[in-house]
C-alpha cells in the first residue's frame, strides 16, 4: 500500500499530460479538499526536497484510504488496476491545482526544483553540525533531518568559511544548510575516482 500512495504521489509531476475526467465527483471534491486541507497544515518552509515533498503528499494521501476507495468503486475501478489507480492521483493533483490549492503548490515546485538540481548535480543540505575530518582535505560532517552523518568536501573558498578555519567546538550542534555540487576526485588512498559533494555555501539557520 506505501508503495502504491508513492506511486500516486509522483505521478502529480506528470499533471500536464493527463487527461480531464469528465465528470467531477462528490467524492473526488471531497477527498481533493481532504488532502489540501492536510497539506495546509504542514510547514512547508521545513520540506527542502523531493524526497520529503512526496512524502508528505503521500501520508495525507493514505490518511483518506476510505475516500480513495469510495472513489474508486464509483468509478468502477479495481483498486489493483495500478493505471487506473494512478489516473485517480493524477486527477487529485489536477484539481488541486484549480482549486488554487496553495500548498499543493508550493509542494509541487519544491518537486520539480529538486528534479531540476539532481540533474544538474547541484543541491541543498540541511541539518546540524558536528565536526570538521581532516583527511588530506577538509570534510564538514553534518546530521541531516533524517539523523544521518553527511560529509562535504571543502575545496575552496565559500561565504562564510572563516568560521571553520579555527575551533568549531561553539558550532557544534547548530543548524546550518549546505549548498554543494557533485565532482569526482581521485583519491590516492582508495586508488580511485569517486563522487563527492563540494561545498559552494554554508548558511546557519
Amino acid at each position: 500500500m506505501t508503495k502504491f500512495f508513492t506511486l500516486i504521489a509522483l505521478s502529480v509531476l506528470f499533471i500536464e499530460g493527463a487527461k480531464a475526467q469528465t465528470e467531477a465527483l462528490a467524492t473526488q471534491k471531497q477527498l481533493t479538499d481532504s488532502i489540501c486541507n492536510c497539506l495546509t497544515k504542514t510547514d512547508i518552509s521545513k520540506i527542502t526536497d523531493k524526497q520529503q515533498a512526496v512524502g508528505v503528499f503521500t501520508d495525507c494521501f493514505s490518511k483518506k484510504t476510505d475516500l480513495l476507495m469510495k472513489l474508486a468503486d464509483e468509478k468502477k475501478i479495481n483498486p489493483s488496476d495500478q493505471q487506473a489507480m494512478r489516473q485517480i492521483g493524477i486527477d487529485i493533483g489536477k484539481d488541486l491545482f484549480k482549486q488554487n490549492c496553495d500548498a499543493f503548490t508550493k509542494i509541487s515546485v519544491i518537486m520539480a526544483k529538486s528534479e531540476e538540481s539532481k540533474e544538474e548535480g547541484n543541491g541543498t543540505t540541511e541539518g546540524t553540525f558536528l565536526r570538521i575530518n581532516p583527511k588530506g582535505f577538509n570534510y564538514l560532517v553534518i546530521k541531516d533531518n533524517k539523523s544521518i552523518e553527511r560529509s562535504f568536501i571543502w575545496l575552496e573558498h565559500f561565504a562564510g568559511s572563516e568560521k571553520f578555519m579555527s575551533a568549531t567546538g561553539q558550532l557544534v550542534g547548530k543548524k546550518l544548510k549546505i549548498g554543494w555540487h557533485e565532482i569526482e576526485v581521485y583519491m590516492p588512498e582508495a586508488k580511485g575516482y569517486y563522487a563527492v559533494k563540494e561545498i559552494l555555501s554554508v548558511d546557519f539557520l
